[in-house]
């Protein structure tokens, strides 16, 4: 996973990531619906929608959009279409595998519009199943090293569950399977340690390595993936290389 907390990184200092604030009010509204429509409207006893309401506050979203999201998602308010999960398959340019998770109210119109943007990036879009095997969901949590001792975290995390702890710049990482989630939420919460983010991933289980050009390439493929309102996440099978990620930081 190496390279991809910074690849978020410069995508936020660059507001390349949500930029309107219209479509950054979208996903976090869907976000609050689908947690509060999995774990209860409670955010005290729902870690995912806690954590979806924080970040909606943080960005400024009105108290009442955020009261009405949480009503959509426990079903007490039947205001606008509902959402469903969905995971798309396919392939960026050069064979890279990706995952792209969708919260939408109609599958028909999500799935063309993808379908249009991997075939003109020259990749294509493949059958459930085609690439799942290639990724692996787990548990994540992205912890900023200058606010936590990463000691600190290898040892709650691994008394919890974790599989892996590792540090990529300033942020720590840890990895765990997705029963131990809920676990090592509370765990942290308790150890006080504040959490950047917490959700479930898909991680991939091989990487592949291209050069800077054709991985620059697929970086952008992804983000006007990422900017279609119906999409949450791109998940994908590639490296990121510092040489890649220094021409990105140096892009205009």
């Amino acid at each position: 996973m190496s390279g991809h907390s910074k690849w978020a990184t410069i995508k936020r200092k660059k507001g390349a990531m949500d930029a309107k604030r219209g479509q950054l009010f979208t996903r976090l509204t869907r976000e609050i619906v689908m947690a509060a429509r999995e774990g209860g409207g409670d955010p005290e006893t729902n870690f995912r929608l806690r954590l979806a309401v924080e970040k909606a506050r943080s960005q400024n979203m009105p108290k009442e959009n955020i009261e009405r999201a949480i009503k959509r998602g426990t079903g007490e308010s039947k205001e606008g279409n509902a959402f469903e999960q969905v995971f798309y398959e396919g392939y960026a340019p050069h064979g890279v595998a990706l995952m792209i998770e969708c919260y939408t109210e109609n599958r028909n119109r999500t799935v063309a519009e993808i379908r249009h943007l991997l075939s003109r990036a020259g990749g294509n879009l493949g059958e459930a199943g085609s690439v799942s095997w290639q990724f692996k969901r787990m548990a994540y949590f992205a912890l900023s090293a200058s606010k936590v001792d990463f000691d600190r975290v290898f040892e709650v995390a691994v008394e919890n569950g974790a599989e892996d702890v590792t540090q990529d710049g300033d942020t720590i990482e840890v990895f765990a399977p997705v029963e131990n989630f809920k676990v090592l939420s509370d765990a942290f919460r308790n150890a006080k340690m504040e959490l950047e983010e917490a959700e479930l991933r898909m991680i991939p289980t091989n990487e592949v390595e291209l050069g800077v050009e054709e991985t620059l390439q697929v970086l952008r493929t992804i983000d006007t993936i990422e900017e279609l309102d119906d999409v949450q996440n791109v998940y994908h099978t590639m490296k990121i290389s510092e040489a890649a990620l220094a021409a990105l930081e140096n892009e205009a």
